[in-house]
């Protein structure tokens, strides 16, 4: 369900998304606000949902997860069941860092960050195709990484 945003919420949120860690005083000045109106709207924001978690978004290549690559996934069958096996597997696995359940071509979208490709051949031969409801895995190598953004589109 939509959330009805004003003009000051969505400024809020997109210094929010920009800075996180920014202050109270520092955003309500930004957004032109006093600093308990401001702070009222955060967690207004914080309560119905809209702002989910604050997360500090890091530098893979500086903590050995620099590579990020994509798999397409094919399952065995389309019932509920193997879905929900997969999904399962799929939500321990800390190098899958994003998944999609596909429309399309294939069945899911997984985006898995690695330390190189020699880590990545190890998960998925270790991890990925012991997954019982997979039935084939195509990755996708990027080239270079052009855009990477978290914030949201905020119209």
């Amino acid at each position: 369900m939509s959330i009805k945003l004003d003009k000051i919420d969505k400024h809020i949120l997109q210094v929010l998304q920009r800075d996180g860690k920014i202050q109270n005083i520092e955003l309500a000045k930004e957004v032109g606000l006093s600093p308990s109106p401001c702070l009222r709207r955060v967690r207004l924001l914080e309560e119905s949902g809209v702002i989910t978690r604050y997360v500090a978004v890091l530098d893979g290549s500086k903590v050995d997860a620099g590579l990020s690559l994509f798999a397409r996934i094919w399952f065995r069958a389309q019932d509920a069941e193997t879905i929900e096996e997969f999904v399962k597997a799929i939500k321990v696995l800390p190098e899958v860092v994003e998944c999609h359940l596909m429309a399309g071509e294939c069945d899911a979208l997984i985006r898995i960050v690695t330390k190189d490709l020699a880590t990545y051949r190890r998960f998925h031969a270790d991890y990925l195709t012991q997954i019982p409801s997979i039935q084939s895995i195509k990755t996708e190598v990027p080239m270079e990484t052009v855009k990477v953004s978290f914030a949201l589109p905020l119209q």
